[in-house]
């Protein structure tokens, strides 16, 4: 048939889909064709039929006539196995033939006409695992085919190619054990005669070698131009490029071909960005028997940048959150009220490292009105240093409370209302004692002095002191103890004690005080 007429078919196709989803006919529509059965999630035909395109089916039954909101894109994914036999008139497999089956991991056609595979036919089938293109008339068949899948096996009994360098590839598979073919007896054809294809011999026919400059990493600073260069050698000749998805600079490509076997390129990146820190730079040899690939980690170097610096919040414990990026990886220190904070259970810095990003909370157990206040992060590095400034409030000040710099030292734990408290009960319960007792101590102290100097010895040693030391004692004791607090009564003790008399020798007599 025309290829006019097959795209033709292929646009009235989906043309009747969209327009049967609208009239709800979506179930009469996807029905199997009379030489396949269909289930849910998988399509066999193993009849013969001389149709020339593949099947373009889905789930048998799939929507009922009242349903519109059938996804057919998800009936199409949810097959997981198409399995094809004795298809005469299927001669080639399109890009577009497999495209809908997103979700496919088994495909088999097999004893069918198939002479070739358009080169992106599995492109859109990433999870497909076994594929068996046995007793097919193919002459030759490219690697790239299945270069993104992780076939687990790929069956070629049957099969005899053409021997040449194009073929070279299953070679080499067979001989590293990969995709179960080295437990295949595989044939390839040189002019009338059938060989063992592991017995086939080719020159100047193998996988291309590669080298790059700065394979140890490449160091720029950020705005700095830079060239990285690689070359592919072998034959064939080799296609050679650099894979820049995904890259932010400004970028550049140069290549050169020296004959006979080396192909080099070199990409010159401009004004580097800090944002390719990290960034893979990939560079790929290939040619029909293989690919190399050759890779540089590029390491942009910038001065630090605070991205964050949150208020607090209340989680588990207080966070003040922050994000700061740089390379070299900064070093992080804090600040309250001018003075650095001093790791400790209490406040602490918590963080996590990605790339060049440090992400983490300023941590607070149970913090009080003492850690009120502004709080700075310093960011730094070789390249330079960045500060930024958050206000911190936790709990309101209680009334008349003294200044926390003149009791605490950063970095210990401020003291809690609690404990406050109790320090200011403990000292008045001090005081009140201290009260209490000195006018016991003061009256102890009195009554020792009249003990020792008011009192005679009935038994006739000195009866009394002296005139002169009595007297001192009477005048010393007012001013001292406060004992008398009326001059007359102070006459009246005097005047009693002159009536005294004393004697030497034990003897007491009677004085007048002539």
């Amino acid at each position: 048939m025309d290829l006019r007429l097959y795209w033709s078919r292929i646009f009235w196709w989906r043309v009747s889909l969209l327009f049967c989803v609208f009239q709800d006919c979506l179930g009469s529509l996807l029905d199997c064709p009379p030489a396949c059965s269909c289930s849910p999630t998988e399509i066999y035909c193993n009849k013969s039929d001389n149709g020339k395109y593949f099947p373009l089916l889905a789930l048998q039954d799939a929507g009922s006539a009242g349903n519109s909101s059938v996804d057919i894109a998800e009936l199409f994914k949810n097959i997981s196995s198409i399995h094809i036999e004795n298809w005469t008139g299927l001669q080639t497999l399109r890009d577009v033939d497999m495209a809908l089956y997103t979700g496919l991991q088994r495909l088999t056609i097999m004893n069918c006409n198939l002479h070739s595979i358009q080169a992106r036919a599995f492109s859109q089938n990433p999870h497909l695992r076994y594929i068996n293109l046995s007793k097919n008339p193919l002459t030759t068949l490219s690697w790239q085919l299945f270069q993104n899948l992780q076939l687990s096996e790929l069956r070629l009994d049957g099969v005899v190619f053409d021997c040449g360098c194009d073929v070279r590839w299953i070679q080499l598979w067979q001989q590293r054990g990969e995709a179960g073919l080295h437990t295949q007896m595989l044939f390839c054809r040189t002019g009338a005669s059938k060989i063992r294809l592991k017995h086939m011999y080719i020159t100047l026919c193998d996988v291309p070698e590669i080298s790059v400059s700065h394979s140890s990493g490449l160091m720029v600073m950020e705005g700095d131009n830079v060239t990285v260069s690689c070359n592919g050698s072998g034959a064939p000749l080799p296609e050679v490029d650099w894979t820049v998805a995904g890259l932010h600079s400004i970028n550049t490509h140069l290549s050169n071909v020296y004959w006979p076997n080396i192909h080099s390129i070199n990409l010159t990146l401009v004004n580097v960005s800090r944002d390719d820190n990290s960034f893979l730079l990939t560079c790929i040899a290939e040619n029909m028997v293989g690919m190399t690939n050759a890779s540089i980690q590029l390491a942009v170097h910038f001065p630090p940048v605070i991205l964050k610096l949150a208020e607090p919040e209340r989680r588990h414990d207080t966070c003040i959150e922050f994000t700061v990026r740089g390379y070299p990886s900064p070093t992080l220190r804090w600040y309250h009220k001018q003075r650095e904070i001093l790791q400790s259970d209490y406040i602490r810095t918590e963080m996590d490292f990605y790339q060049d990003y440090l992400e983490g909370c300023l941590t607070f157990n149970n913090p009080t009105h003492f850690d009120n206040g502004n709080y700075t992060l310093e960011a730094s590095n070789s390249l330079g240093t960045v500060t930024k400034t958050v206000y911190g409030h936790f709990l309101m000040a209680p009334p008349f409370d003294p200044d926390p710099d003149e009791i605490v030292e950063y970095g210990s734990p401020m003291p809690s209302d609690t404990a406050i408290r109790t320090e200011q009960e403990t000292f008045g319960v001090l005081i009140a004692v201290g009260l209490a007792g000195f006018p016991s101590v003061l009256l102890i102290l009195l009554f020792i002095v009249i003990n020792k100097y008011g009192r005679c010895n009935k038994f006739g040693m000195k009866a009394c002191t002296s005139m002169a030391s009595l007297e001192e004692m009477l005048f010393y004791l007012p001013n001292q103890v406060k004992f008398c607090e009326d001059t007359t009564d102070l006459d009246k003790i005097k005047s009693q004690f002159r009536a005294i008399t004393c004697t030497y020798g034990g003897r007491m007599t009677s004085h007048t005080g002539r």
